[in-house]
């Protein structure tokens, strides 16, 4: 791996490559512990769409599109729910899993760049992915709008090197 390993290591071998301070692992931790006890009822359904035969969030659809058009590829690519969980269930928080590789990689590090805090990187070498997920509880929306952000530049990127 390339990618400067700025992270912990955590006891399941998986590698924290994003870096927050301790008030911000506090924040998140109490963020998760209200999330737990707080009522979910659900205002609205919430939206999905079809990306390669699988329901995803649609909020994170075009940032879907756009990573699979530069050919990178995604093991997760849901808004919070794996494909063995239902798309319209209550979400903690947003994600991608991203299969390794120095595309990948790069993506990694633009996102990383782009979002700052927001964004947890974990890095799982035995299985050869990483992991980008929001760092904060409940902040799947502005996820899903960064991760398209963030996909649209690495799309720019690369179709202007083509």
């Amino acid at each position: 791996m390339n990618m400067e390993q700025t992270g912990s290591q955590t006891g399941d071998d998986e590698i924290v490559l994003s870096s927050h301070t301790a008030a911000q692992w506090k924040r998140r931790k109490l963020e998760l512990a209200q999330w737990v006890v707080r009522p979910k009822p659900a205002a609205a359904l919430k939206g999905t769409a079809v990306f390669s035969g699988t329901e995803v969030d649609e909020q994170l659809y075009p940032a879907l599109v756009q990573l699979e058009r530069c050919k990178l590829d995604t093991e997760f690519s849901c808004a919070g729910v794996s494909m063995l969980d239902n798309a319209l269930d209550h979400s903690l928080y947003a994600y991608i899993t991203f299969i390794a590789s120095e595309s990948a990689e790069r993506f990694v590090q633009l996102a990383m760049e782009y979002m700052k805090h927001r964004l947890l990187v974990s890095y799982e070498p035995s299985k050869g992915r990483y992991d980008l997920s929001s760092f904060y509880i409940g902040h799947n929306r502005s996820f899903c709008m960064l991760m398209t952000k963030c996909a649209r530049q690495y799309d720019e990127r690369c179709h202007s090197l083509q």
